[in-house]
């Protein structure tokens, strides 16, 4: 899906060894990280959500016109934060990558 050409990126540090990164999605003031197994959103070094798909509860993407669009992701967990995040328009393409994997996990999950 994506190139990941620099192998220092901080959003790499929250994969293990045999996770399989999908896609790093580039917000306003963070990276949205999709594995084969969580999603995570790492903010500079900070990690601001790290969670299992099973602890997924929501995702929400809205485009409006004019303004960035929004990427809301609600954790199961309430004492996890939920994530709104503001998507340039440049990084529509990948976050739509990104929210394909998404989709289809929580699909498998049923």
């Amino acid at each position: 899906m994506q190139d990941f050409q620099d192998p220092d990126h901080p959003a790499l540090r929250v994969l293990e060894s045999d996770e399989t990164l999908h896609a790093i999605a580039p917000a306003v003031n963070a990276d949205v990280v999709v594995t084969d197994r969580r999603i995570a959103v790492m903010s500079g070094k900070r990690v601001a959500l790290n969670i299992s798909y099973e602890g997924l509860r929501r995702v929400q993407f809205d485009i409006e016109r004019q303004r960035p669009a929004t990427l809301v992701l609600v954790p199961d967990e309430a004492t996890a934060e939920p994530q709104v995040l503001a998507i340039p328009v440049g990084g529509y393409a990948v976050v739509s990558q990104a929210l394909a994997v998404v989709g289809t996990k929580l699909h498998e999950l049923g």
